[in-house]
């Protein structure tokens, strides 16, 4: 028997796979089909916050229908970026669901930003209208692109109006989004300009454990639908309430959030998003409903990504072998 070898992945191994969007989504939305037919294993994560607001969390979890176990070990520390460093930073160790053996290490930079916009593109699939032309992204770094980027995969866009504290960042992600995807891409200069009447809304700022939300009841039009990707950051309680459909991607850890002092003002969701893409509740049901799904990350959306670039990179020879 041949000796087990670890396969190592950099970020720029990683990025280099080019693995399609469409091919995440697809991944992402079998990976919440399992949750949702009892078929998927996935603790609520532990973490330790060694500053104000950051925060590095263990997210270990396994897919039986996919036959793929991992865990990924990230951290976010909102002050990084003025240091030049990156928000979001970690690995991901992938294992062998026979022998239990790890098969990869890989960066999960890539990883996180670009699940996290495929598992917006499924929550909307089954909650905003199918023909949702119109986009608002408030937040524009690196969620702000994945969101957007697989929106565009599900959804006949026209125009998107993007958002930042810093005006330079909304006007260059305005530039280079619109250039890549072939879209009108408008910088705004006023948080409402990028929530007040459109179809869809991502909202990806820095999960604050204290916020201070600005985005009042009815910005959000009816038949618009919304994914906060930083908890209730930016959405007040009343915004929250206005909903008609309100899910989230996981019920129990939006429960151990609000344990430990997050969601003090945010209403109980009407359902899980697992559920929903599993066909045992309903999603949108009327053009004019307001939805919106409160997604807080799955660790069973990192596995099934990680599977496909894992698989991805032996065809290809992709990574660095080390021994065990």
């Amino acid at each position: 028997m041949s000796k087990p070898v670890l396969r190592y992945l950099s970020r720029e191994d990683v990025e280099s796979l080019s693995v399609p969007m469409e091919d995440i989504i697809e991944a992402v939305e079998a990976a919440l089909r399992e949750k949702g037919e009892g078929t998927a294993e996935m603790p609520p994560k532990p973490g330790v916050h060694p500053k104000t607001d950051s925060f590095i969390h263990a997210m270990p979890a396994y897919l039986a229908g996919l036959q793929a176990a991992g865990l990924k070990w990230v951290s976010g520390f909102p002050q990084n970026p003025q240091k030049g460093l990156p928000y979001i930073s970690g690995l991901f160790v992938l294992n062998d669901v026979e022998t239990g053996l790890p098969l990869s290490v890989m960066d999960c930079a890539w990883i996180t930003g670009v699940r996290t916009g495929a598992a917006s593109a499924v929550a909307a699939k089954f909650l905003a209208r199918p023909d949702s032309r119109t986009m608002g992204v408030v937040a524009c770094g690196l969620q702000g692109r994945t969101n957007l980027e697989a929106m565009a995969c599900l959804f006949p866009l026209e125009r998107i109006f993007a958002y930042d504290i810093d005006r330079s960042v909304s006007e260059r992600y305005s530039s280079e989004m619109g250039e890549k995807l072939g879209l009108e891409v408008t910088p705004v200069y006023r948080l409402q300009d990028a929530v007040k009447g459109l179809d869809l809304v991502v909202t990806s700022g820095p999960i604050l454990k204290e916020p201070t939300p600005s985005i009042p009841a009815g910005w959000l039009a009816p038949g618009s639908f919304a994914c906060p990707l930083d908890f209730d950051s930016f959405w007040t309680g009343d915004a929250f309430r206005e909903v008609d459909r309100l899910a989230t991607d996981d019920l129990g850890q939006l429960s151990y959030y609000r344990g430990v002092g997050y969601f003090s003002d945010t209403p109980e969701p009407d359902a899980d998003l697992g559920d929903i893409v599993a066909g045992r509740v309903p999603g949108r049901e009327g053009s004019g409903e307001r939805t919106m799904s409160l997604n807080l990350g799955l660790a069973i959306e990192d596995v099934a990504s990680a599977r496909l670039i894992y698989e991805k990179a032996l065809e290809n020879g992709v990574g660095t072998e080390l021994p065990l």
